[in-house]
């Protein structure tokens, strides 16, 4: 397979473009000719940074400082970002492998060795699924080390942002945060409803149930999941907004009680589950 050309996939009205040499990212999706993600060709896109989803193992969001304590043992990991804290986990920065093929479906996977920016080792596998007007993605993490590990699941999609976007989710709190984007209350919030134009974001939401709806002058997009939680990004200026689901509270492992706020005790050889789906509708 050539890399740059990645895995193109279609069913009815919705393309996909994969480069799982980019950290098995989407380059892009489209629902009858329109960007429903970020999008661009395969093989224009230079950078992870730039692509529409992305995988968030074996964490979402951020380790504050890099440092955090897990069965009586403390880990400081190296830097993957320029903040003072990590991002994102470390399977979006890694090239990962076509599994399986098929007309409407492509399964990938990846393999972490224990290392400075992970200590832990896992094997995950991200399934791609096509129907006429939807896209599925699940994601199986193993724990292929001989300790317990922690682990976080989630997704990073970059909706395109146009003039009319509007986002409703129906949710039980918001997790407030500091200068340095780190959650530090929970407050009660059983909505959010709202044009992303007035939106200034960068929060996670618990207790999110039922889809979260995402539309605009062109689309209608309906968005489930298993992870009941929600991380909202809404940066001014920028042509995206993402709406994620994630297992666990940003900063989850550097917190207090880490499985209180979602993060998974996996035993050697256990498996962590995930999925979510996107169905796409014309306005």
């Amino acid at each position: 397979m050539n890399e740059t050309a990645g895995v193109q996939l279609q069913q009815g009205a919705v393309r996909l473009a994969l480069r799982p040499d980019l950290g098995g990212a989407v380059a892009g999706l489209w629902f009858d000719g329109l960007p429903v993600l970020r999008s661009c060709e395969p093989q224009a896109l230079r950078d992870v940074h730039e692509s529409g989803l992305f995988a968030l193992v074996p964490y979402s969001n951020r380790i504050a400082q890099r440092q955090f304590g897990w069965a009586g043992r403390h880990y400081a990991l190296a830097p993957n970002s320029d903040e003072p804290h990590n991002l994102h986990g470390t399977a979006w920065l890694a090239p990962w492998q076509v599994l399986d093929r098929a007309p409407a479906r492509v399964v990938l996977q990846h393999t972490h060795p224990s290392d400075a920016s992970w200590p832990f080792a896992f094997h995950v596998e991200q399934a791609f699924e096509l129907g006429e007007a939807s896209l599925r993605i699940t994601l199986a993490v193993t724990n292929i080390d001989a300790r317990q590990t922690p682990m976080g699941l989630g997704w990073h999609p970059f909706f395109v942002r146009r003039p009319h976007s509007r986002v409703h989710l129906e949710l039980q709190h918001r997790w407030d945060t500091d200068a340095g984007k780190l959650p530090v209350r929970q407050v009660a919030q059983t909505a959010l409803d709202a044009d992303v134009a007035v939106l200034d974001l960068d929060h996670c939401f618990d207790g999110w149930r039922g889809p979260a709806r995402i539309r605009d002058e062109k689309l209608s997009l309906r968005l489930t999941s298993s992870l009941q939680r929600a991380v909202v990004y809404t940066p001014r200026e920028r042509g995206f907004f993402c709406v994620e689901p994630v297992s666990h509270v940003n900063n989850a492992l550097a917190s207090d009680d880490a499985q209180a706020r979602g993060i998974v005790a996996l035993a050697a050889g256990e498996t962590a589950h995930a999925w979510m789906q996107l169905d796409m509708a014309r306005t």
